[in-house]
């Protein structure tokens, strides 16, 4: 049996956010392992010359693009979203609506009860 079109289906749902937190950790730390491949190839490969200042450059810069990339989350996450007008139908009530009665229950004690105050 197929859905209705304007109910979505298992496989259109976006990934769980443990899923999505894991892949964006596993993103951030190849970046940060490259970067620290980046520092040591900096280091250690002699004579230096313009690649060193590429792996400097890398070294340098690695930290902001894997923020970067880590904080953007998962694109499946932002372009499969459900129109909340397929999901709500609101329709005008062809008739006016009566304003409802305000009823109001207000209490008080009796004259005669020996717990109220005197005056």
């Amino acid at each position: 049996m197929k859905n209705p079109p304007d109910r979505p289906s298992a496989t259109t749902l976006p990934s769980s956010p443990h899923d999505d937190a894991s892949r964006r950790s596993r993103r951030y730390l190849v970046m940060m392992a490259i970067r620290i491949l980046c520092f040591i190839l900096m280091i250690v490969i002699t004579p230096y010359g313009w690649y060193t200042w590429a792996f400097a450059a890398g070294a340098v810069f690695l930290p902001y693009i894997a923020v970067v990339v880590a904080n953007n989350g998962d694109p499946s996450r932002d372009t499969v979203r459900e129109a909340p007008e397929k999901a709500i139908t609101a329709s005008a009530p062809e008739t006016p609506v009566a304003r409802p009665t305000v009823i109001r229950v207000s209490e008080t004690r009796p004259l005669d009860d020996p717990k109220a105050p005197h005056s």
